[in-house]
């Protein structure tokens, strides 16, 4: 189905869509949502509302034209490995193949993170028979350096059972760090040349504030809930993330892919909906933010609509704050 294009209006109204991974390939925008299933099940912390369990992929020729979705490109019935739970994905083009990257509950209830390939951007995609070895939790997004480096940025926060990797192995009772104590960041792992595997283990990005300290697990404004997105501007490295639990859209910066980061500040203040979840990137000469919120279905936190706007940069290189009830 297609639909005309607004900003700040739902790409597409006759799916719920999510958790938005937007890349230029072959000269369009292709986006690479979750799936929201129309159900009525009640919310919790852990995430159990959120019973995903295939991708549709869309893309755009221009900002003019229409939103096409391109109908099923994976359902969990074909991924060996996968019980449930097919959460925000990624994809990324490399040696005349696309990946697309995808979290799930393995037949443990444990998240991990697999890839399957196609020859197309829109898919359909053939999933490896097996989760990428040392992978956990969800929210993969994929970035390649202008070196040729790929690195996969993942974690999140409660469902996400990021608190239950602290010692490298799962621990099913683990709780996060004391609300003093430094928080929890990111993973970050160099792919290898076919992307199917990590070089090496991942390791932890630390987030600091403007003095050169670690956020602490309670600064809940600024620390790393979910969602990473990796780009580069102006000679830098933006990491953004959600907060989760505080609802902002928030950025650090480096110099180094794998960090330390310096938070700078908000991207998003909070839209209609628990949290939000986005992707940015460089179209024709803008950049623009693609996020998510609930506005299609009234509030309902696993009945969501992905949305763009045009992000702003100032002089300096930070991001302007956008404020979804000004849109």
């Amino acid at each position: 189905m297609n639909q005309q294009l607004k900003p700040n209006q739902p790409l597409v109204t006759h799916i719920y869509t999510a958790d938005p991974s937007v890349h230029v390939f072959e000269d369009k925008l292709y986006i690479y949502p979750s799936h929201d299933l129309d159900h009525n099940g009640p919310d919790n912390d852990n995430g159990d509302q959120y019973k995903m369990e295939d991708y549709h992929i869309l893309s755009i020729d221009d900002l003019n034209s229409t939103c096409i979705d391109h109908g099923e490109a994976l359902h969990r019935k074909n991924v060996p490995w996968v019980s449930k739970q097919m959460w925000a994905p990624d994809a990324a083009y490399k040696n005349g193949n696309y990946y697309l990257f995808f979290p799930a509950r393995d037949k443990d209830g444990i998240f991990r993170i697999g890839v399957a390939i196609s020859k197309d951007p829109a898919g359909p995609f053939t999933p490896e028979p097996n989760y990428i070895p040392g992978s956990y939790s969800i929210d993969p997004a994929v970035f390649t350096d202008n070196d040729g480096k790929t690195y996969i940025y993942f974690g999140g926060l409660w469902g996400g059972q990021l608190e239950k990797w602290q010692t490298g192995t799962f621990l099913p009772d683990a709780e996060g760090p004391a609300i003093t104590a430094p928080a929890l960041g990111p993973r970050v792992a160099e792919l290898s040349d076919d992307l199917l595997t990590f070089k090496n283990d991942a390791q932890e990005i630390v987030i600091v504030d403007e003095n050169g300290i670690p956020l602490t697990a309670g600064d809940e404004d600024r620390r790393y809930f979910e969602g990473p997105w990796m780009h580069h501007y102006n000679g830098y490295y933006y990491l953004s993330y959600s907060t989760g639990s505080t609802h902002y859209l928030v950025y650090a910066t480096s110099k180094d892919p794998k960090g330390p980061f310096t938070y700078q500040g908000r991207i998003l203040e909070p839209v209609i909906g628990w949290t939000t979840h986005h992707s940015i990137v460089q179209f024709k000469g803008k950049w623009y933010l693609f996020y998510h919120d609930s506005s299609l279905s009234g509030g309902v936190n696993h009945k969501r609509c992905v949305k763009y706007t045009e992000l702003k940069y100032n002089a300096d290189g930070t991001i302007q704050t956008i404020n979804p009830s000004e849109l």
